[in-house]
């Protein structure tokens, strides 16, 4: 299983703002990031959406971290916000179980727990860790 690359790059983009700590317009934070700027522009605004950062218009605009401190953010929480919620099995999201009997299905409780491990393991980075 791999994260898609708009994920990618939205991990690239909170360690660039939080790292900088300061205001940044669009063009530089792709610049850095190494992604065009439209597809920057999409990722800053899911970003945003998701309260991560804030975005400011006009001649000094640009964006900048929205939290307190990287301490507040979780590698998880970036995850969720590019991609929604993160199942290893379809059986485990909205599609539900193939066999339609989430109670017992052995394979359904082994994915289950590996995704309840990969949770943990990405809710424990913070991106203090990453900066």
């Amino acid at each position: 299983m791999y994260i898609t690359l708009e994920t990618d790059y939205a991990v690239r983009i909170m360690v660039i703002l939080i790292g900088e700590n300061c205001r940044m317009d669009a063009k530089t934070i792709a610049e850095r990031a190494d992604v065009t700027l439209r597809f920057a522009l999409k990722i800053l605004g899911k970003l945003a959406s998701a309260g991560f950062v804030r975005s400011f218009k006009g001649i000094k605009g640009g964006y900048e971290y929205a939290r307190e401190s990287p301490k507040d953010l979780t590698l998880y929480e970036v995850v969720e916000a590019v991609e929604g919620p993160c199942f290893v099995s379809r059986c485990l999201g909205t599609v539900g179980c193939l066999h339609g009997r989430e109670s017992f299905c052995k394979a359904h409780e082994v994915f289950a727990q590996i995704a309840d491990t990969l949770r943990a393991e990405m809710e424990a980075v913070t991106f203090d860790r990453l900066i």
